[in-house]
């Protein structure tokens, strides 16, 4: 217990860490092109979560000795119906109402709670670990959550962009539900650590992470005034989710 202060310590850091961001996301003004390849990066980073989620989930649903390539039936079905009760709640939550899209800051609470959860994911481990007290591996976890998460800033604010809700107040708030999850985690993961926890907990920000890059999608290919100019805004996209994945995985790597 003589270290647990500094494990919530840690913790705050490395998921406050998504604030460094701010500076960058509340520039007053941004041309529609700055707004265009952030959204797409955005996108990107979402994408690259995707991957980076399941990559932690299938560690934990396929371990038989036997083959790895058989799921144990409990993870497996832990994660399929977490991910698609997520998505499910979601989609009805969103079509309760005649309304057919969500409001951008409807969008951004989403990602913030699907970066929540996977941040919660990511909490678990680091208090765990430290738990156990190895040295070497929590600081590679701890650089490495404290990296990622400070990218996490540019999925949030993506629907804000440009609207009249990018307000510091919001942002504020919206960071806190994708970053104050590590610490929560990080305390839980330190007294209780469960494998099948860790998969439901992957499994709802997988889904939730699905369903809002779906409209996120929708608004970036959204044809521009001429067909020269939804050319260059389609090369655009293209090169901001690119690079969105690309630094995503570097700044996991590291």
């Amino acid at each position: 217990m003589a270290n647990f202060p500094e494990l919530v310590v840690l913790s705050a850091i490395m998921g406050l860490s998504i604030y460094l961001s701010l500076p960058i996301v509340l520039a007053k003004s941004l041309a529609s092109r700055t707004i265009t390849l952030l959204n797409a990066v955005a996108i990107g980073i979402l994408v690259f979560l995707l991957a980076d989620v399941f990559s932690d989930a299938s560690t934990i649903i396929y371990t038989n000795p036997a083959s790895p390539y058989l799921a144990d039936p409990e993870y497996a079905a832990a994660f399929v119906v977490a991910s698609v009760a997520c998505f499910l709640v979601l989609f009805f939550a969103e079509h309760r109402s005649k309304q057919s899209t969500l409001s951008p800051r409807g969008l951004a609470l989403v990602i913030a709670a699907a970066i929540g959860f996977q941040n919660l994911t990511e909490g678990l481990v680091f208090g765990a670990i430290w738990a156990v007290g190895i040295v070497g591996l929590l600081t590679v976890i701890f650089v490495g959550f404290f990296l990622q998460n400070v990218t996490e800033g540019f999925p949030i604010t993506a629907p804000l962009l440009g609207k009249n809700e990018r307000k510091i107040g919001v942002l504020a708030a919206l960071f806190l539900v994708g970053g104050l999850p590590t610490v929560l985690g990080g305390i839980l993961g330190y007294f209780y650590n469960s494998p099948l926890l860790d998969v439901t907990f992957d499994a709802l920000a997988i889904g939730a992470i699905l369903y809002c890059i779906l409209p996120m999608l929708r608004v970036a290919f959204r044809p521009a005034e001429t067909p020269d100019a939804s050319y260059a805004k389609q090369r655009l996209i293209y090169l901001g989710i690119l690079a969105g994945f690309v630094l995503g995985f570097l700044v996991n790597a590291l």
